[in-house]
This record gives structure tokens, C-alpha cells and sequence, in this order.
């Protein structure tokens, strides 16, 4: 299987107009919530350009950040070298990742559980990086709570979102597929943002934590 997953347009996009949106709507709360409580050697799965780096704690030794599109991960390369802690960006994918079983105390989720294309194998494999007591942390957008919307959302997902938004689906229940991998999940916060008038179809968002399975 390729590490390299090549979204060009939309990686441009992300880059000048969607990432900096996110930041000016307020995510970076969001990110530091994600990684406060981190320590110890940490993979992150589908790093983007790099926008949570400057956020993770100093009580973090080392980050493997694993990205598969190859211009947002020559981005995060430079974005590596003002962050607190030492991250090095490879190329992979979240079903395949390029590391010995039990290398990492905790693994990181943000944005990618819409994106990848079987998110089972991908859970397997973050299980299988993960030492015996390692931690998922998870901050993902998801199935609406509406039934209008998540018939929207349903229809979008079948039709133009996962082309224009580099592979992204906006109905999927990320918690029941933690839970299915097998990891508990220890913490749940579900939430909207950014807090809008008018429904947005990945608007819905659950961040937390979970065990890796036993």
C-alpha cells in the first residue's frame, strides 16, 4: 500500500483558506484541549501542514507525524521547525503506518477519521503502534445529531463532498468505530463548531480520549 495520497488542489486550499478560517473561528482551543495531557512519544496520524505542532506540550519527547499528501506534509516539514517539542514528518498512511509494534505512548487524531478510506484497518494499526497502556486522542468532525442534516450529509457524501474536500465524508460515526476497534473510550465532549446560524454540514465535532485495547 502507497503512503502517498495526492490531493493538490485541495491541499492549496486547506493550506491558504481553510486552515487559517478554523484558526481565526477559534480551533486552537480545540487543539490544546486535544494534546494538554500528552506525554512521552506521540504519532500523529494525517499531521495536514502542521497546525497542531505549535500546541503540543513540552512534556511530549518526541512526535512522529505522518502525513500521506506530499504538499501539505513539505509543509508541515517547515512547520516542524519552530515547534516546542521534536517532530519529525514522514510519509504514510493511517492504514499502514511505518513503525514497530508498541513504538508509541500515545497516538493523535484530528480532522482524519473523515478522510481515510477504511477506518477499521486504520484503528487496528494505531492499536498496534500503541504501547500496552497507550492513550488515543481523538478530535474529529461527525454524524449530525439532526436528521435533516445527517440526510445531508449522507447525500453529500455519495455525491461532491469527498472530491472536493480531498477524500472527507461528513456522516460518520467516529466514536462507534473507536469503540468497535476495540479501544474505551474515556472521555467524550460532542459539540458544534464553529458555532454558526446556519447548520454546516461538518459542523458537528466529539473530542476525547481512549484506552488502547487490551
Amino acid at each position: 500500500m502507497s503512503g502517498t495520497i495526492k490531493h493538490p488542489v485541495f491541499a492549496r486550499i486547506y493550506a491558504r483558506y481553510a486552515g487559517p478560517a478554523l484558526e481565526r473561528a477559534g480551533i486552537g482551543a480545540h487543539r490544546d484541549r486535544l494534546l494538554a495531557t500528552l506525554t512521552g512519544e506521540v504519532i500523529e496520524i494525517g499531521a495536514g501542514n502542521g497546525l497542531n505542532f505549535p500546541h503540543y506540550p513540552t512534556s511530549v519527547t518526541r512526535v512522529a507525524a505522518v502525513e500521506p499528501e506530499p504538499d501539505l506534509r513539505t509543509l508541515a516539514k517547515h512547520a516542524a521547525h519552530s515547534a516546542p517539542v521534536p517532530v519529525e514528518v514522514l510519509e504514510g498512511r493511517a492504514e499502514a503506518l511505518p513503525f514497530p509494534d508498541g513504538s508509541f505512548d500515545a497516538a493523535v487524531l484530528c480532522l482524519v477519521l473523515c478522510s481515510v478510506a477504511h477506518q477499521d484497518i486504520a484503528l487496528q494499526e494505531i492499536s498496534r503502534v500503541l504501547r500496552p497502556n497507550g492513550t488515543l486522542h481523538f478530535f474529529e468532525h461527525v454524524r449530525s445529531d439532526s436528521a435533516a442534516l445527517s440526510r445531508v450529509q449522507r447525500a453529500l457524501d455519495a455525491t461532491i463532498w469527498p472530491l472536493l474536500a480531498g477524500g472527507c465524508h461528513t456522516a460518520r460515526d467516529s466514536a462507534a468505530a473507536i469503540t468497535t476497534a476495540g479501544f474505551t473510550i474515556t472521555e467524550l465532549d460532542r459539540f458544534e463548531f464553529p458555532e454558526t446560524r446556519i447548520p454546516m454540514p461538518a459542523q458537528t465535532h466529539i473530542l476525547g480520549t481512549a484506552n488502547r485495547p487490551t
